[in-house]
């Protein structure tokens, strides 16, 4: 059964991309913000010799494009035990309408359709672009 999760205050959201799916997370990226304004994005990377934070900020209409984009989540089935995308990749969405995590335990349903993982894909590759495009400054960890 998923986990209850509180709806974020007045709109806020909280977007993550987590790599592994399982284990230790090696790259992480973050995204918070509310609607019609700025966001801040953040990238943390602890894989390698030389762990690194970048920061920066993303524009109010980049922020809802964005929502609406992931968006189209909603309802995509979930499994705490498999990587069912097959991107090795985890994705926590935490939003006033939606409150979705790929790893979560789905007890309607563990596969996801061709035309699921597209979508996933999608959604995952535009949040890493923004991330590159928008996270460029230096961060202490």
């Amino acid at each position: 059964m998923p986990r209850a999760m509180a709806p974020p205050p007045s709109g806020e959201f909280n977007i993550r991309v987590i790599k592994p799916f399982s284990g230790t997370p090696t790259h992480t990226i973050e995204i918070i913000g509310e609607p019609n304004r700025p966001s801040s994005i953040s990238i943390v990377n602890t894989s390698g010799g030389q762990p690194g934070k970048k920061v920066g900020d993303i524009q109010a209409d980049d922020a809802q494009e964005l929502m609406s984009l992931v968006n189209q989540l909603r309802g995509f089935p979930t499994s705490s035990a498999s990587d069912i995308y097959g991107l090795d990749t985890k994705l926590e969405l935490t939003t006033f309408e939606i409150q979705w995590e790929n790893n979560e335990e789905d007890a309607v349903s563990t596969e996801a359709t061709a035309e699921n993982k597209s979508t996933f894909k999608d959604v995952v590759e535009s949040i890493e672009a923004l991330a590159r495009q928008k996270a460029k400054k230096d961060a202490a960890i």
